[in-house]
């Protein structure tokens, strides 16, 4: 999963829960399901932070430089 694109692993993701939403398949399928489900979660998780972490280092300060600040989401 090291090489996946976040997006691909949300799609499955995303798959994943309409599936168990669905009802239709068989218990052991859908634990099945849901471990794998757990894994792209954890997988879109840590893309997430390193992509944070990066807006963080990327931020340009007004005098041309670049300053590491936090990132505040929703502002």
């Amino acid at each position: 999963m090291a090489t996946e694109k976040f997006e691909t692993a949300l799609k499955k993701l995303e798959e994943i829960v309409k599936r168990l939403e669905g009802g239709s398949i068989s218990l052991e399928d859908s634990l099945k399901a849901f471990e794998e489900g757990v894994k792209h979660a954890a997988f879109c998780s840590q893309k997430l932070d390193e992509a944070e972490r990066r807006v963080e280092v990327l931020l340009k300060r007004k005098d041309g430089t670049f300053d590491r600040e936090p990132f505040e989401p929703g502002e």
